[in-house]
């Protein structure tokens, strides 16, 4: 029997899908990394809009409600050396095929800038790797903003929250009081950590539940401090001219932004 012709380099042959490869196997090959962080080219109205400096803090964003679907967003925005990231917590997590147990990853991640935005995020990943950058992306998309004000007097800058909040995930719960200046962060270490990051400086917590469940433990103090923003205390009662939405204020920049952006 004849032997089969050599097939040419970089091209597969027989039976399957074939995955391609990573790398030099060819196929889909291997992800950017920092080239698709530089050329970022945005998706979205909003993303345009930061690109362009149309757009230049987040509190913009807040006041219009405006979801953010690119991370990059945040990056731009805040600036490198002020946007800080830990991860939290991971661990392997198993679910049962037919051809047996399936192993992957589950990280949750903080990113914060210490001045009032804080974002949490949880991802899955085949690999470490894989869940701690997926992670880090899901923080960034899920940044908030975080309300600080005073214990007492309003002298100097706002250090605690302005008021008693509540954030409650799965069996756990955690409560966040006011405290006067310089009591520090009355904490276990997972809170102190996200309230770090928030940017408060006094306060008093008291946390019920299964604590030891570290993930619910994480998302009970991030969903506390979305709600600083909840409250419509009787200093924000005043009337306030909004200004106009940014998609309606620069939609003849949007009508053609593919072209000027290409340019």
């Amino acid at each position: 029997m004849a032997d089969a012709p050599i097939a040419p380099a970089g091209e597969q042959r027989g039976f399957g899908r074939g995955r391609g490869g990573r790398g030099g196997r060819g196929g889909r090959g291997g992800r950017g990394g920092a080239n698709e962080e530089k050329d970022w080219v945005p998706c979205t109205k909003l993303g345009r809009l930061v690109k362009e400096q149309k757009i230049t803090s987040l509190e913009e964003i807040f006041l219009f409600s405006m979801p953010i679907k690119e991370h990059q967003i945040v990056d731009q925005l805040i600036k490198e050396s002020d946007l800080r990231d830990e991860m939290m917590l991971i661990f392997p997590v198993q679910k049962a095929t037919s051809a047996g147990q399936r192993t992957r990853f589950k990280a949750f991640n903080v990113v914060g800038d210490g001045n009032g935005h804080i974002g949490v995020g949880a991802r899955v990943g085949k690999e470490v790797s894989l869940a701690i950058r997926a992670s880090m992306i899901a923080a960034k998309l899920n940044i908030v903003p975080v309300r600080r004000g005073y214990w007492g007097n309003k002298i100097g800058e706002p250090h605690t929250i302005p008021m008693k909040v509540t954030g409650k995930c799965g069996s756990v719960a955690v409560r966040l009081v006011p405290a006067p200046r310089g009591t520090g962060i009355v904490a276990a270490p997972v809170p102190k950590k996200i309230l770090e990051f928030a940017g408060v400086e006094d306060v008093y917590t008291s946390s019920c539940g299964k604590t030891r469940t570290r993930g619910n433990f994480i998302m009970a103090t991030f969903y506390a401090l979305r709600k600083t923003y909840g409250f419509l205390t009787p200093d924000l009662w005043a009337e306030t001219e909004v200004s106009r939405d940014p998609t309606d204020e620069h939609s003849e920049f949007l009508a053609m932004g593919g072209k000027m952006i290409a340019a």
